[in-house]
């Protein structure tokens, strides 16, 4: 395999966090608010970056297992249709918390939750690389970047919302205590 057929093929899951990223861009460009600022990020964050990588899998793992397998420098097993499930829960959780009923707190636990699957799929991608030399682009470079800030990024955005919500909690309470 080239080394740009490699780069190119390790680098696919970013495109869903560029995707997100450009999208929350452009759609807070003219938004002055802050509040507004943080849901709208925390919206493409859920739905393009974990909601479209998850889906993604999920079509992947369902109608190409052996490319996807391959990709990862794996045997084909029954584990892709386990794998691909996973992925159909992850991606049911992204868009509920992309959602604008979705509080703090659910955009929190969905975080959460994907980290568990995602940091878990992180370590066993590492070790693959590290003690079996399981070098496929599949298990290195954008998986891994993938893998790590999806979560962490969902759940640093969901802890300053909450946050937010507390000083403007605070500050109503303040103002109503005022007014007696």
């Amino acid at each position: 395999m080239s080394t740009s057929s490699y780069i190119l093929q390790t680098s696919v899951p970013m495109i869903w966090l560029l995707l997100a990223v450009v999208g929350a861009l452009i759609k807070t460009r003219n938004t002055t608010s802050p509040e507004a600022r943080l849901e709208t990020w925390q919206r493409w964050w859920a739905g393009a970056a974990l909601g479209g990588g998850s889906a993604w899998m999920v079509l992947s793992f369902f109608t190409i297992p052996g490319v996807m397998s391959e990709a990862i420098g794996f045997a084909q097993t029954p584990f892709e249709f386990e794998i691909g499930c996973a992925n159909l829960c992850l991606t049911v959780l992204a868009f509920r918390a992309a959602s604008s009923k979705a509080s703090a707190r659910e955009r929190l636990t969905v975080g959460l939750g994907a980290g568990m699957f995602l940091w878990g799929a992180d370590l066993g991608h590492l070790y693959q690389f590290f003690f079996k030399g399981d070098h496929a682009p599949g298990n290195t470079g954008g998986v891994l970047l993938y893998d790590l800030l999806i979560p962490a990024v969902m759940i640093a955005l969901a802890i300053r919302a909450q946050r937010a919500e507390r000083v403007v909690l605070l500050a109503g309470s303040e103002v109503a205590a005022r007014a007696m």
